[in-house]
């Protein structure tokens, strides 16, 4: 308990003049114990294709600290925050959109999606050894079954989304209701939307 306390203070304490809330940042720079199975970089998803360059999650900074804050909730319960997506460049976005033209599920790029704001996360909850935990269905399952109100579903189901919403609303994030895995954070509609391929630092 006095470890996470601490671990959180040293996080809280960064030099603010250092970087502004609103920079993108590195997740993996700022705390490391995040899972993350980034689909997007992988062949994985509903489009069928590997599309973006880089297996990074990036966030506004004010956005990732938010996150490590629920990701502490969480680990001080056995579980970790893994990571599906977070920043999402909008030529992605108008490319799900063709495929997806369904604003419940994928935001129209006219608009933005808070994902290109780098103000979004798409989550689940692990066990500390990695096994995930039984949402119900996967990640982009563009149903009913995977909306927060569905709850023909067996009790553990439920009390694992009722978890990880829990967790997410305590540290300022809040639930699309079509979508178990999708928490966008209070403040993200106000970032501008974004178009920027995201470059790993090795490369």
């Amino acid at each position: 308990m006095y470890r996470f306390i601490f671990i959180l203070f040293l996080l809280l304490s960064l030099d603010s003049n250092a970087q502004s809330d609103t920079s993108f940042v590195k997740l993996s720079s700022i705390d490391n114990r995040f899972g993350y199975d980034m689909r997007y970089a992988t062949s994985n998803n509903f489009l069928g294709e590997k599309v973006y360059t880089c297996s990074d999650c990036l966030l506004r900074k004010e956005v990732a600290m938010a996150l490590v804050r629920a990701n502490m909730f969480f680990l001080q319960k056995g579980y970790r925050i893994k990571l599906f997506d977070c920043y999402r460049p909008l030529d992605v976005q108008k490319k799900m959109w063709k495929i997806m033209p369904d604003s419940r599920y994928v935001a129209d790029p006219a608009k933005g999606s808070i994902h290109n704001r780098g103000g979004a996360v798409d989550i689940t909850l692990t066990d500390l050894n990695g096994r995930e935990l039984d949402m119900g269905t996967d990640f982009d399952h563009f149903g009913e079954k995977a909306h927060h109100n569905f709850l023909d579903l067996p009790g553990n189901i439920i009390e694992n989304r009722e978890l990880l919403k829990s967790g997410m609303e305590q540290a300022g994030f809040h639930a699309l209701s079509t979508e178990w895995w999708h928490y966008n954070y209070r403040t993200s509609d106000a970032y501008p939307v974004s178009n920027f391929k995201v470059q790993c630092m090795d490369q």
